[in-house]
């Protein structure tokens, strides 16, 4: 083989390895996350469809959904449908609250030390 040939090819090895590293695996991994997400829907999860409506799953099947959009207005859907499950703020206030008091305690213990070490 002639030298050109042997290093355009190395070159066109390292595209493809570039070319499946940046393209065709993240969408992969981007599609096991959605098919995870997927496969955990419950009955009580709030979500927000591809379309842009905001319900909750009152009963799931293996193909579709039904949702509760507003009391006693109930819509069936495909289950993919769904664009993303929604987190209550309430679970999200009780977390940055958690959070906040672990700081203070870490501040109130590290305070201390150094009080410690001052005496």
């Amino acid at each position: 083989m002639p030298q050109g040939a042997s290093s355009s090819f190395i070159w066109l090895l390292l595209f493809f390895a570039l070319m499946y590293f940046l393209m065709i695996r993240p969408q992969q991994k981007q599609k096991k996350q959605r098919q995870e997400l997927l496969n955990n829907l419950e009955k009580g999860d709030k979500i927000v469809t591809i379309g842009g409506i905001h319900g909750t799953i009152t009963s799931l099947t293996d193909e579709t959904m039904v949702l509760e959009i507003a009391p006693n207005l109930r819509i069936t859907m495909q289950r993919s449908a769904v664009g993303f499950v929604k987190v209550d703020d309430d679970d999200d206030k009780k977390s940055k609250k958690g959070k906040e008091n672990k700081k203070a305690k870490e501040i109130e213990e590290k305070t201390g030390e150094q009080a410690e070490k001052n005496e």
